[in-house]
């Protein structure tokens, strides 16, 4: 048997989770830092949250270049009738108006028909008619506010909490705090329908100054998800795994030579969980044994919402893998080659863009949010409708509208949440938040969010540079109205 001093004895003893996460002081040993620690135990290995969580698994539907909320849940009937006209100087107060276009006249698009759905009567267009059908399982968060008029910058706040890149992703947070559910797929998949990776890329699910190996896993949208996972046909299993152990010895002695590399240690995981994934990746992608049923319920039969609907399948399959937070980036239909038209960015054409994008993910979603409920994975799951701001009342070249970070629509479904429940309004024009003291910015998701999986944002922290960090930065509130 191994002696074991003192040191390494307390060190083993002190340490347990709570130890790895604080990468602190521990009695008898001393300062340490998150690489030294993760040498301990496996950094992936589950972890307890804080709390007894009322979900597993986030999907974070990301609805990529800010839908017009006005055009989708947030009716405004002030703004239809007073359409074609200057905005009110009353409803500009308080705000700058650094939009690209300049504040023009107020713009209602007439093949808008909004009615109200389910026992809660939440509003919805003529644009999402399937969606309209789950209104009881939504709660609507119609104060949403964020910082920063433009897409990238928004984006990475809306992931990261920053406007510039460096911080991690809260997907990365929730994997640092809480772990894999299973060992043989990543606890964090990126998950887009487009032919490209989305605008500004993987730095939207870094893991920033955390360690490496908390970074997000992009799935390609295709049978073979991740780039050379497949092993040569010239290569045996046993081939491969003699070469990962020999890999795997020569790593480490390199590693045992530079503990603060986390890029590194990274990598030595990323070998194994890539053999393993090997096997498993394929299958839980592969919708060849899903009913044409279920096909038909995510829009695949719809060459429009074909490539979205095969992502949120997928998405359903990780979940059921336990898989904890999956990112869903939306893209753009394959058979759509209009730039305008490639995500929800309507400066221009709104009445095209978005007809073609929410075609693209009405019925997608829907089925999602009905098929979790089926399966009974709904009380489980968290279902997070986001998008980087919103856009405004009033028209850009007569036919879109500009970006609003002032006031806008998002909306969360699923365990834990006061389903058929609106939070928050913008108002009369849909200009900005009615009730300031309900806005609910970025920090106060993501500390929702955190919150649902049983994680506490004030004590989800990380030593960076001798400063303690959290996924909120040093803002963010949960937003218990919201809560059931």
């Amino acid at each position: 048997m191994m002696s074991t001093n003192r040191r390494d004895f307390l060190l083993k003893a002190g340490l347990g989770v709570g130890g790895v996460a604080a990468s602190g002081f521990i009695p008898g040993v001393g300062y340490i830092n998150a690489a030294t620690a993760a040498e301990l135990i496996d950094p992936l290995a589950a972890k307890q949250p804080h709390f007894p969580g009322k979900v597993k698994s986030v999907i974070w539907l990301h609805q990529n270049g800010a839908p017009s909320t006005l055009d989708l849940y947030d009716y405004k009937p002030e703004l239809f009738k007073l359409a074609g006209q200057p905005v009110p100087a009353s409803f500009l107060k308080g705000i700058k108006t650094s939009t690209q276009g300049g504040v023009n006249k107020l713009f209602a698009s007439n093949k808008r028909t909004f009615k109200q759905y389910g026992e809660s009567g939440a509003w919805f267009s003529e644009l999402l008619p399937n969606l309209a059908q789950q209104a009881d399982k939504l709660a609507f968060i119609k104060s949403s506010v964020t910082v920063g008029a433009t897409h990238d910058i928004s984006i990475l706040k809306l992931n990261t909490g920053d406007l510039n890149p460096g911080r991690p992703s809260l997907g990365a947070w929730i994997n640092y705090a809480l772990g894999s559910l299973n060992p043989d797929l990543p606890s964090y998949v990126v998950l887009y329908n487009g032919e490209q990776e989305p605008s500004a890329g993987s730095v939207n699910w870094s893991s920033g100054f955390l360690p490496a190996v908390y970074q997000g896993t992009a799935f390609r949208p295709s049978d073979s998800p991740i780039l050379y996972l497949e092993r040569p046909d010239l290569r045996s299993a046993d081939q491969q795994r003699a070469s990962l152990d020999l890999l795997k010895h020569l790593n480490k002695l390199g590693g045992d030579r530079r503990p603060n590399d986390t890029e590194l240690r990274a990598r030595l995981e990323s070998y194994e969980l890539a053999d393993r994934m090997q096997k498993a990746a394929p299958e839980a992608v592969d919708l060849s044994k899903e009913s044409e049923a279920t096909l038909k319920l995510y829009g695949i039969d719809d060459p429009t919402s074909e490539s979205y609907g095969k992502v949120l399948l997928r998405a359903r399959r990780l979940v059921e893998r336990g898989v904890r937070f999956i990112q869903v980036v939306s893209g753009y239909p394959s058979n759509v080659q209009d730039n305008e038209r490639r995500s929800w960015d309507a400066h221009s054409d709104l009445d095209g863009n978005h007809a073609t994008q929410a075609r693209m993910v009405d019925k997608p979603i829907a089925g999602l949010l009905a098929d979790l409920k089926t399966l009974g994975l709904l009380d489980s799951t968290l279902v997070v409708w986001a998008s980087e701001f919103s856009r405004t009342p009033w028209g850009e070249s007569g036919t879109g509208r500009d970006h609003n970070p002032w006031g806008y629509t998002q909306w969360v479904a699923g365990g834990g949440v006061k389903a058929g429940y609106t939070f928050g309004e913008t108002d009369e024009l849909g200009v900005q938040v009615a009730d300031k003291d309900k806005a609910v910015d970025t920090y106060d998701l993501h500390a929702t969010v955190l919150h649902l999986l049983g994680l506490d944002h004030l004590k989800t922290t990380f030593i960076n540079n001798g400063r303690s960090e959290r996924p909120t930065v040093v803002y963010g509130k949960v937003v218990k109205e919201i809560l059931a």
